[in-house]
């Protein structure tokens, strides 16, 4: 069950993603990150409150104050790159840094899978980076540095995001979703209006930025459920195959071109979640 939570927070993730990308085209990414934020703070309040679990203890507002610190810088950095580069590129470096990260902590920390299941984490890594460009070939268009660094800034803060909802208990429900949400979007909002962002047309940015935010608080539920009844190693590296949907949108919509290396990297990902999903524990 947390590979298949994982998973299903992989694809959301994902979509989320590229709108959060299209958004970050024709407007600020900072901007765009805070209204999709204050989208999904609106939503996971509206929703702990309805389900009415107790408040979470200070531990839990603190792992989750943090997870929302690392989580807006991730995401304003990858929606620039998103949106200043090539899908098809961003998404899968982001995810290799942020999928490595996870898998360290968690291996320092004692977790154990099992040969089979590491052999998916090594080679979901080698297929994001496939998909990437890092390795083999791609099609889509160069991509400046400054842009990579960018995604490599992102894929740390969503590696630290990923690692500090891990250290939340189960009993707190999705308090430290609130309590992330009520970190970034005040952080956020000062980044916004020290750097004077101007949205562009202001129809594309509530609908496109919007809808990122809200699928973005779906994909961070499901993984919240599922680190908590998985391994680290296991669930954020299922969790970082994002790029998948991502690339996806991206060759569909956009007409981006994925080359064979990239579609092997997509293979190997596929390969990757089943020996993953074998090797669990």
């Amino acid at each position: 069950m947390p590979i298949v939570l994982a998973l299903c927070s992989a694809l959301v993730y994902g979509v989320g993603d590229y709108y959060g990308g299209r958004a970050s085209r024709s407007h600020p990414s900072a901007l765009v990150t805070l209204v999709g934020q204050a989208m999904s703070l609106v939503l996971v309040t509206s929703a702990v409150l309805l389900i009415g679990t107790p408040v979470a203890p200070a531990d839990d507002w603190w792992w989750g104050g943090a997870a929302g610190a690392a989580g807006a810088v991730g995401l304003a950095a990858f929606y620039y790159a998103l949106g200043h580069g090539a899908m098809t590129v961003v998404a899968p470096t982001t995810a290799v840094i942020g999928a490595v990260l996870p898998v360290v902590v968690g291996l320092a920390e004692g977790e154990r899978p099992s040969p089979i299941g590491l052999a998916g984490i090594v080679l979901a890594v080698l297929g994001v980076a496939l998909v990437s460009g890092a390795v083999g070939t791609n099609h889509g268009g160069p991509t400046p540095r400054y842009v990579l660094a960018m995604a490599v800034v992102g894929g740390v803060g969503f590696g630290m995001l990923f690692v500090c909802l891990d250290r939340t208990e189960s009993s707190s429900g999705l308090w430290p979703l609130v309590a992330a949400r009520l970190v970034s979007v005040p952080l956020l909002a000062i980044v916004v209006a020290l750097s004077r962002s101007r949205a562009g047309e202001a129809g594309g940015l509530m609908r496109y930025a919007m809808l990122a935010g809200a699928l973005d608080m779906a994909a961070n539920v499901l993984y919240l459920a599922a680190t908590r009844s998985g391994l680290l190693s296991l669930v954020a590296v299922v969790a970082s195959l994002y790029p998948v949907s991502t690339v996806a949108l991206a060759f569909r919509l956009d007409g981006e071109k994925v080359s064979r290396s990239q579609a092997l990297g997509m293979a190997l990902a596929a390969m990757a979640l089943v020996l993953v999903t074998l090797g669990r524990q």
